[in-house]
């Protein structure tokens, strides 16, 4: 035999009132993910031929990648939209400041704004949390991460 309970749901109105005013202290994520390919190699050029095979191993060949970009950003619901942000702009920013300029492109040589910096998965995120940082809602950003391979990532964070 089941026994059943029922309980007095008189306060259910109060209780989604409270929840509904937790909520607008209460901190969203939400993120994007966008994809590119692009090719580059590991290579400093301070450091012979010999000394970047050493140090970066067959990486220091030219060699490609599919990789994915996440980015998160937080904050409260705007009550009028629903949207911490509209992840349509959050795309537009992810795309057209980093995926078409680095899509299908060597970024050793093809992408001005990499220059000078060894294509390291930290250093490629590095270089795009900058780029993104300053098109969002001041403090929204909160990571970005870049798998280079369905094994290998790096992730920058706020880190206030």
């Amino acid at each position: 035999m089941v026994e059943v309970t029922y309980r007095d749901l008189g306060d259910a109105d109060a209780g989604v009132a409270r929840r509904a005013a937790a909520s607008s202290s209460t901190t969203v994520l939400v993120s994007r993910r966008e994809s590119f390919n692009a090719a580059h190699q590991l290579h400093d050029p301070s450091l012979s031929d010999e000394d970047n095979r050493r140090l970066f191993g067959k990486c220091a060949n030219l060699h490609g990648h599919n990789y994915v970009l996440e980015v998160v950003v937080a904050g409260d619901i705007d009550p009028k939209t629903g949207y911490v942000l509209d992840l349509k702009r959050l795309s537009d920013v992810i795309c057209g400041l980093i995926v078409e300029e680095v899509d299908h492109r060597n970024l050793n040589t093809d992408v001005g704004w990499l220059e000078g910096i060894i294509q390291t998965a930290e250093n490629l995120a590095l270089a795009f949390w900058e780029r993104v940082r300053p098109e969002l809602p001041e403090g929204s950003l909160q990571s970005l991460k870049l798998w280079e391979t369905d094994k290998n990532w790096a992730e920058i964070r706020d880190q206030v």
